[in-house]
C-alpha cells in the first residue's frame, strides 16, 4: 500500500515543526491521551488505541462518534504506543511516522522510540519519528536510506536498540564504512553533512538517525526505501 500512517503519542502538545511535516493525507492513529493533543492540533484521528486511562472524557466521546476505538485492558504487556504502532503496521503502509510533543518521562520516551525497533515494524519501508522538534529516521538492517539535507547540517547515528553491524554513511565530514556501533555509543554522534544527499546503510541491527536543520521545502525528504531495498538485494 501507499498509505502513510501517523501515530500520535505522548502527554504534551505537539511541536509546530513536527506538525508542519505531517503529510495532509496521512491516516492518523492516536495512542490513548494523545488523542486530545491531536485534536488540539487540528488533526482528525481515524483510530484511538490503548487502555484509555488518560484520554479526556470529551476526547473519548469524540472518538466514539468519529473514529474506531480499540480499547485494551489496563493490565497489558505492551504500552499504548506499541499497540498503536502495531495497529499502524497491520495496515501495511509505505511509511509510519511517530509524533510526540515530548514530555518529561524518560522511561516513556525510551519505550516509545524503542517500539520502532520491534520486529513487527520491519514490514514498514520507511519509519520516522518526531519527538518535540527532533526528527529521527529508524532503519532496520539490512537496509539503506537517503536523506535530502542542507550542507552543514548535523546528523547523528545511534544504536538505541542494541549493537549495529556494517554501518556506512556517505556525504558527511566523517564517513563510516562498514563500521560496528555498540549500543548507545558516541562514534556516530554529531557528524556534519557535506552534500545535499546523504546515504546511510547497515547490514544488521536497528539504527536511529537523528537529523537537524535539514528540512527541504518545509519537510524532510526520504528516498523510497522499498526501491533501495530492491537495489540492495541485487
Amino acid at each position: 500500500m501507499d498509505d502513510i500512517v501517523i501515530v500520535i503519542t505522548g502527554d504534551a502538545p505537539l511541536d509546530g515543526r513536527a506538525l508542519a511535516a505531517i503529510p495532509p493525507d496521512g491516516i492518523v492513529i492516536a495512542a490513548d491521551g494523545a488523542l486530545d493533543h491531536a485534536l488540539a492540533a487540528g488533526l482528525v484521528p481515524a483510530a484511538l488505541v490503548g487502555d484509555l486511562d488518560s484520554v479526556s472524557a470529551a476526547g473519548l466521546a469524540w472518538a466514539e462518534q468519529h473514529a474506531t476505538v480499540d480499547r485494551h485492558a489496563p493490565d497489558k504487556d505492551h504500552t499504548d504506543t506499541e499497540l498503536a504502532l502495531a495497529t499502524a503496521a497491520a495496515l501495511n503502509p509505505a511509511r509510519v511516522v511517530l509524533v510526540a510533543g515530548g514530555g518529561d518521562r524518560l522511561d516513556h520516551t525510551f519505550a516509545a522510540l524503542g517500539a520502532l525497533g520491534h520486529p513487527w515494524m520491519t514490514s514498514v519501508p520507511v519509519l520516522e519519528a518526531w519527538w518535540g522538534p527532533q526528527h529521527m529516521v529508524v532503519l532496520h538492517g539490512p537496509g539503506r536510506t537517503r536523506l535530502t539535507t542542507e550542507i552543514g547540517s548535523t546528523i547523528s547515528l545511534l544504536a538505541l536498540h542494541g549493537a549495529c553491524q556494517g554501518v556506512t554513511i556517505e556525504g558527511v565530514r566523517w564517513p563510516l564504512l562498514d563500521a560496528d556501533l555498540g549500543a548507545v555509543v558516541g562514534l556516530g554522534v554529531s557528524n556534519e553533512t557535506t552534500t545535499e544527499r546523504v546515504e546511510v546503510s547497515l547490514t544488521a541491527g536497528v539504527l536511529t538517525i537523528f537529523t537537524n536543520d535539514h528540512l527541504v521545502d518545509g519537510r524532510p525528504s526520504i528516498a523510497d526505501a522499498s526501491t533501495l531495498a530492491a537495489t540492495e538485494a541485487t
